[in-house]
Formats: C-alpha cells, sequence, structure tokens
C-alpha cells in the first residue's frame, strides 16, 4: 500500500483513461464546427473555483503567504473565457489562471494531453509510463576538470570526481526520484519477472514492474555511492538540478547518503473522504499486522493505529474554508494534523524494521532495499529552479537535520503532491481534468515547502545558460559549499 501512498510527483501520472480521451477528442472533433459558447466554459470555471476551496491543501498559504488574488484571478480567467473566440482560447484562460497561482502541483489537464492508454505496440514499459526524458541530465558533470567514473552497472546514476577547496568532491546525479524514468530497467523488470511478451500488463502486474525497478535503483545507487568511496571521495555532491520529482523512494535515497539519523517533514492533509478512507485502510492493515505481533510491537501497533483513528475522525470533519476567499483566516484549523512525509513514524532504524512484515505500513523507505549511510561524510545537495517535488523533499529533509549544504538556487516550490492517485476532478463541461495538491510538507520551522528550498550556498544559475556556463557558476562557488560541509559534518560527529 505505502508505494502508492505518498506520490509528490511534479511529473504527474495520468488520470484520464483512454476510453475517456477517445470520447472527450471526438466530442472536440464534432465541436469544432459549431460556434464558441462561453457558458459551459464559464460553468466549469466556478466548478475549478469550488475544487480550490474544498481540496486544495495549499489554500491558506496561496492567500496568506502567497498573496494570490484568488477572486481577482478567477474574474480575469472568466474576461478571458467571455472575449475567447474559440475553446483553444478559453482553455488558455484556465492554463493562464493556473500559472499566476504558482503551484507546481495545480494544472489542468486537456483531451489529449494524456499519455494514458498508449497501445502496446508502442512497447510495454511506455505503455506502462516509462520515460527516459524525464530524467534530468547532469548538471555538475560540466564543472571544469570533472573526471567520470566507469558507468558499471548503475548507468542510471552518472558520477565523477572534481577537486575543490583542496579536497576530492565525488559527485553523483540523480535525475529522478522515481522508477518511471527507466525503460531499459522495466524491460528487465519483465523478463526478470517473467510477464509474456505481448501480455497486457494490469494494476498488480505494473506494481511487480514498479517494485522490482525501485529495488534495482536504490541497489544502483548503493553501488554508486560505494564506488565514489573507493574514487578516493572526502565530500559527495548530489546533482538533482532539474529533477521534477517521484515517489516516497526520496525519502530511502536521502537516508543513503548520510549517517544522520534523518527525522521527516510533519504532513498536512486537506479534510474529507479522500483523506478519510486512507486512514481507514491504514488503521485497517495496522491493526491487522497488531493480531500477529509479540508483545511489544502490538503496543506500538496499537498506539498507531488509535493515532489513525483519531486522524479518520479530524478528515471526517469540515472546516468551511468561505472566509480565506474574502482573504481572512477561518475559525477552524483547515488542514489536518497528518503523520510524516516518511509515513507513520517519522524516523527509525531499518535494522530494527526490516525482519518486520509490516515495517512498510509504519515508515515507508523500508519497502525499499536501502542501508542507511552508505555515504557519511560531508554531504552538498545541487538545486535549481527547476528542482521540484519529491526532489525538493529530498532536499530539504536533509537540510532540516543539519546533514547536507544546499548549494544553487530556490526551487521550483511544487512541495507536497498528491497521495494515493490525488482528488482529479473531472470538469463537467470541457473534458479536462482538475488537479490540485491534497498535501503539504512543513519544514522545520513551520513553513510551507511550497516556498521552495533556499540554498545555503547561493548560485545564480539561470536557465537561458548553456550546460557549460551552469558547470562554471557551480565550480565558482563549489569550494564555499565544501568547506561549509565539511565544518557541518565536523559538527554532527
Amino acid at each position: 500500500m505505502w508505494r502508492k501512498l505518498v506520490n509528490a510527483v511534479l511529473l504527474m501520472p495520468a488520470f484520464i483513461t483512454a476510453a475517456a480521451t477517445y470520447v472527450t477528442a471526438a466530442t472536440y472533433a464534432t465541436a469544432a464546427t459549431v460556434a464558441y459558447d462561453p457558458a459551459p466554459w464559464l460553468e466549469d470555471l466556478e466548478q475549478a473555483r469550488q475544487v480550490l476551496l474544498t481540496k486544495y491543501a495549499n489554500l491558506e498559504w496561496a492567500v496568506f503567504e502567497r498573496q494570490a488574488d484568488l477572486p481577482g484571478l478567477f474574474r480575469e480567467a472568466a474576461q478571458r473565457i467571455n472575449a475567447a473566440k474559440d475553446e483553444t482560447e478559453a482553455r488558455a484562460a484556465f492554463d493562464a489562471l493556473t500559472r499566476r497561482l504558482g503551484d507546481g502541483h495545480v494544472r489542468f489537464k486537456w483531451p489529449g494531453q494524456s499519455s494514458a492508454g498508449k497501445s502496446t505496440a508502442a512497447g510495454p514499459c511506455e505503455a506502462l509510463g516509462y520515460d527516459a526524458a524525464a530524467v534530468a541530465k547532469p548538471l555538475a558533470a560540466f564543472m571544469p576538470d570533472y573526471s567520470p567514473i566507469d558507468a558499471g552497472s548503475a548507468p542510471e546514476f552518472p558520477a565523477g570526481t572534481v577537486e575543490a577547496a583542496g579536497r576530492r568532491v565525488g559527485v553523483v546525479k540523480i535525475g529522478l526520484f522515481s522508477p518511471y524514468g527507466f525503460p531499459d530497467l522495466c524491460a528487465a523488470a519483465i523478463l526478470a519477472l517473467q510477464i509474456p511478451a505481448g501480455a497486457s500488463c494490469d494494476a498488480g502486474c505494473s506494481e511487480r514492474v514498479d517494485a522490482w525497478v525501485s529495488d534495482r535503483i536504490t541497489r544502483d545507487l548503493d553501488t554508486r555511492l560505494r564506488a565514489l568511496k573507493a574514487a578516493g571521495a572526502e565530500v559527495l555532491l548530489v546533482d538533482i538540478a532539474d529533477n521534477g520529482g517521484g515517489t516516497e523512494w526520496a525519502e530511502a535515497a536521502a537516508r543513503m547518503v548520510t549517517g544522520v539519523r534523518l527525522k521527516s517533514a510533519r504532513v498536512g492533509f486537506v479534510r474529507g473522504a479522500h483523506w478519510a478512507k486512507s486512514f481507514a485502510d491504514q488503521e485497517a492493515d495496522v491493526r491487522d499486522a497488531a493480531r500477529h505481533a509479540g508483545a511489544k510491537d502490538r503496543a506500538l501497533l496499537g498506539r498507531l493505529a488509535d493515532e489513525l483513528a483519531a486522524r479518520r475522525h479530524e478528515a471526517e470533519s469540515f472546516c468551511d474554508p468561505a472566509s480565506v476567499w474574502q482573504g481572512e483566516r477561518p475559525a477552524c484549523s483547515w488542514l489536518g494534523t497528518g503523520f510524516y512525509g516518511s509515513g507513520l513514524l517519522d524516523s527509525a532504524d531499518p535494522k530494527e524494521l526490516r525482519s518486520k512484515s509490516w515495517a512498510a505500513d509504519v515508515f515507508t523507505p523500508m519497502q525499499f532495499p536501502y542501508e542507511e549511510g552508505v555515504w557519511r561524510g560531508p554531504l552538498i545537495v545541487l538545486v535549481n529552479g527547476s528542482t521540484g517535488s519529491a526532489a525538493e523533499q529530498f532536499a530539504a529533509v536533509l537540510q532540516d537535520n543539519g546533514a547536507a549544504i544546499v548549494m544553487g538556487a530556490t526551487t521550483a516550490g511544487a512541495g507536497c503532491g498528491h497521495t494515493n492517485g490525488g482528488t482529479p476532478t473531472p470538469l463537467k463541461n470541457s473534458g479536462g481534468i482538475f488537479e490540485v495538491p491534497d498535501c503539504v510538507r512543513f519544514r522545520k520551522d513551520g513553513s510551507n515547502e511550497v516556498m521552495g528550498i533556499q540554498p545555503d550556498v547561493f548560485v545564480g544559475l539561470r536557465w537561458q545558460d548553456g550546460p557549460r556556463r551552469r558547470g562554471l557558476r557551480v565550480a565558482e562557488k563549489l569550494p564555499s559549499a565544501v568547506e561549509r560541509a565539511v565544518e557541518s559534518a565536523q559538527r554532527q560527529r
């Protein structure tokens, strides 16, 4: 269950089925000959407004921190819809609204934009959503004097070394915190799992492939970290620039690159049926595990189950957010207080949990075969304006625990995204799907992660610069980051 619980992905999985895509596309083809009518689009706009008021986790952030004028944004969208000449311009009004809002997990998906329903003739892994183009290319590798090491058996994590501040720095690129960026590993999984060629791969089959690839990238990252140590690295730089996110694998990866026992961020949730069901399902699993556990474990699981029941009750209570629309704080708490980015526990020793059949039910990193502290030396994390979602989760948990120095530019500010498929809302008339985040991760200082991760060492990275220029900018600031990382590591001892 936990593989799908926290799906904090900037590159969202598709929710529109092949059948729905076909029907709505046909509808648009027919509608092309009909005169444009703004009324149905205005009705959809009002539906979108109601979604923000009932399902949007970052509602208070948008109004009181982002200082977005929500009534004004919707008035502008309505004006554009009324002035539109056709449906293309009407859709553009919706998309402009989300850009102005500035939340990476809020978007409208229109018919034809989904990759769902791809024919297996295009390849079984492509049909499952695997796409190598989703993996960010290395940035730090363009620093002068960067020396790559042999890719060996872990080509998905390019690595090398560079000298800075009199120390050898090992560099590893994590281009995506998700298995879906590695179609070659998906193909290997299909062979290893003996899935017949040409056979359809249902949800259960997809989960098996996902699990196999996730386990493989975990072991390959372990291999790459050990190779950098063998190459004489004294400091590790993890390059997650342009990494658009992924899954809860980010929590396991973070624990691999530090010897600090990390504590994960507290999660806030949107009250309503979605999270009520999630807590109820988790409670049932945990209570079932408790029935088969020893006395000590039974006490822990019983306490967690009781906490889940309390969270479920909280999720079922309603907080009227209408006052937020007027720029006033609600009298109630808009978000419920959930557990952590790592599940029901914020921290745990994987060696103590490894033998427990219920380990992943309470601590999500346990679904992966990770080893804590494969790298234990000074650590730097490189980010930029296109680092988002689960990649921000990775950087934030390391920064908040004093385990890493973050260098680069302020991140995208996507924050927590969607859990268990999220709460996508089909729009009544247009065939679009409106997606908003249903969770929030709170930083150590209480701020919402959607604010973006502020670097400890700022690098003036610009999207319009080429790879070489960006590499030069990183190299210029790397000595300062190395010195700070070394000092931080010494304080941790």
